[in-house]
Order: C-alpha cells, then structure tokens, then sequence
C-alpha cells in the first residue's frame, strides 16, 4: 500500500510541474485591437498602459475611467465610443498589476500608489489644470475616493475633479463581502504563492461569473480575454500582493469615507443590486443614509439639491442608455425627466445591472436599478 502511494506522488511531481508551467493564453484579435489602440508611459520605472481617444467637437470635457479588480480598461469598450461622442477625451488606463502596464514582484501595491499612477498619467497628457471627471468601477471606486481625499486637501500634484460617478464596489467595509478565494489570498500569507500557482481559468471564469447578474453574463470569449489579460507578464501571480485593498479598505475607511460625505464635488452612484459582494439592501441602505446626513447638513452644497441638477454626470448615464433597444424605453426620455423608467438590463464592462426599473430618489443624489418587484429602493 504504502509502495502504490509513493507511486501515485512521483506520478503527480511531474505533472504538476507541467501545469504550473502552462504558458498564458495568446491575445485574442478584441486584446490586440485594444493594445494596439494604446500607449505606455513610465511610472517609477514601470510601464503603464493607457488608452485615450479625441471625441466630442466642440466641448472641453474629460473623463478618465478606473476599472475593477481583477480586470483591465478593456471593461469599458462596450461603452467607449458613447462616452466618445459626449467628451471631448477619453482617457483609460491599466493600474499597476493589471492588465497589459507591468506587474512587478515582490512588490507592496497599495491604493496609494495606484492613485499617483493616474495622477502621473494626468501630468504626462498635460492635464494638470484641466477639470475632469471620474468614472470607476469596483477598486477603482477606492483609487476615486483616495484621489477625491487628495483632492479636497490640496494635495500636491492633485487632481481637479469635476465630478466623480461610483459604481458597485466595497466602498464600505461594513458592508463589503469578499468572495472565499479573495479573503484565502488577503489573508493566508503561506497558501497565497500556491494558490496564484494554482488558479486557473476555470477557476476564475467561475467565481467571476458568479458575481454577474444572470442577464449580463460575459460570453466565454470576454471570460477569456479577461483570464488573458491577468495571466499577461504573470498577473496571477501577484493577486495576493493587490488584493491587500482589502485590509486597506478597512484600515484607511474614516479617510475614503470620509472623504466620500465630506466633499463639494458632485457625486453619483449607480448600482446594481444583484451585486454578492456589496449586496442589496444593505449596501444601497448605507449610501442612502450616508448621502441623506449629507443632505441635510450641507445646505451649501447646490448640487445636491435635484430641483437645479437631478444627477451628476447625467450625460455618461444617457450614453448607457444608448446601449439599450429602442423599443425598450420611452420617447423623448431624458434623465431629468426620468422618475421610473422600465428598462432591460445591460452590461457595462463589470457593471452588475439587473432587469428592473430605474428609481430616482429626491432625496439624495443616486441612481439604483431596483427588482422587478420592488415599488421602490
């Protein structure tokens, strides 16, 4: 007995040595496009990847997208050519780790550091004194908040943010659950070097897809390109050292969220409520509550009241609407006019929106898609 177990163990060393040596799937056509289409600039010695296109004739406005975890800017080409054709500059870029910028190890990556990656990338596309506005998804809404902080404290080499538009992500911890896989790599310090070894596509097209809505399923071309972009330069390998955002989260949560109820630059929420890890009702109660206090304690602050401006960065919500069958909404509709808008749900990049209506509270500056079901958020 014991002579067939030691046979099985030789037989597994060399096969797993083989399968830790698989090498990275190719570039699909969609990911050579997108590189291609982009540039690199240098960042503490790291090549950084970025994308920016002219658009709208005639306007002077900016907007920079910040993708989620685990991706890259390829989560926004569904909307890129809308967002095109209402801003002057569309600007994307691959955080550190991410993507195709580079992925150095060991190496501490902190959401510090990814903020002053996009303000390196503002200086470098001469953009210091230009008024922009923010579009981020996930961990890239806490890479926002870090820049809204600096923001709003006149950090050196801040941004001049415009407006700043949120999408689901764990902007509060209390409400934040990460999924089983991310909480081993964030915290099992011994089982993390294996674990990135061992991940692989079918591990990830699964516990990715899980946190999409049922009708805004990637197809497995997207879950492949998605799975290509983290094994390029090894991505999978340094997934532990990024998900540390985690435990940051909880660390720095008085400046982010601080920094999220105390600011005078207008701020939207969308969210999508099938979200698992920053679910409903809990996370869209907490925002409510935390946007309400705002209201009404800063009577200075215009832009919340909706009578004057119902929601910021309406326009890049108008382009979402865009992507929609006509058939499917109502004539002349505008987001000013829009308290409930039945509507089929879509995908934005990881953008989780479900089949419902669109609710617009007076109340609070925020934009939920709630469920069919639901009179209201």
């Amino acid at each position: 007995m014991r002579e067939w177990w030691l046979l099985v163990g030789l037989l597994c060393i060399p096969l797993l040595a083989v399968y830790l040596h698989i090498p990275p799937p190719q570039l699909s056509p969609a990911l050579l496009t997108w590189r291609s289409a982009g540039a690199f600039f240098t960042f503490r010695s790291n090549n950084i990847f970025y994308r920016e296109t002219y658009g709208a004739v005639g306007s002077s406005d900016v907007v920079i997208l910040l993708h989620g975890f685990p991706t890259s800017s390829l989560d926004w080409y569904k909307i890129w050519e809308p967002l095109n054709r209402r801003f002057n500059r569309v600007i994307a870029l691959d955080f550190l780790g991410f993507g195709f910028s580079d992925k150095p190890r060991p190496h501490r990556y902190s959401i510090f550091e990814q903020a002053s990656v996009v303000e390196a990338l503002v200086s470098h596309l001469g953009l210091t004194e230009q008024r922009v506005n923010l579009l981020s998804h996930d961990y890239g809404d806490t890479v926002a908040l870090e820049l809204l902080y600096r923001s709003d404290h006149n950090r050196t080499g801040h941004l001049t943010i415009n407006s700043l538009c949120l999408s689901n992500g764990g902007i509060f911890p209390e409400t934040h659950h990460p999924r089983f896989l991310q909480k081993l790599l964030k915290d099992s310090s011994f089982l993390s070097p294996v674990l990135t070894r061992l991940t692989n596509y079918m591990v990830f097209s699964k516990g990715l897809g899980d946190v999409f809505g049922p009708y805004t399923q990637p197809t497995d071309a997207e879950f492949l390109d998605m799975w290509t972009g983290v094994r390029f330069n090894d991505g999978n390998l340094v997934m532990d050292s990024i998900l540390q955002f985690i435990n940051q989260r909880d660390e720095h949560r008085d400046r982010w969220v601080g920094a999220l109820t105390s600011t005078f630059i207008p701020v939207h929420m969308i969210y999508g409520p099938l979200d698992p890890v920053n679910p409903h009702p809990q996370f869209i109660f907490l925002y409510q509550y935390k946007c309400r206090w705002l209201c009404n304690n800063s009577p200075e602050r215009p832009w919340l009241n909706l009578e004057k401006k119902y929601l910021v960065f309406a326009s890049a919500c108008l382009e979402l609407y865009s992507l929609l069958p006509s058939r499917l909404l109502p004539s002349s509709t505008t987001i000013l006019e829009v308290v409930r808008v039945s509507c089929w749900s879509f995908s934005w990049s990881g953008l989780i929106i479900s089949l419902g209506p669109i609710w617009i509270d007076p109340s609070f500056d925020s934009l939920t898609i709630c469920p069919t079901n639901a009179s209201h958020c």
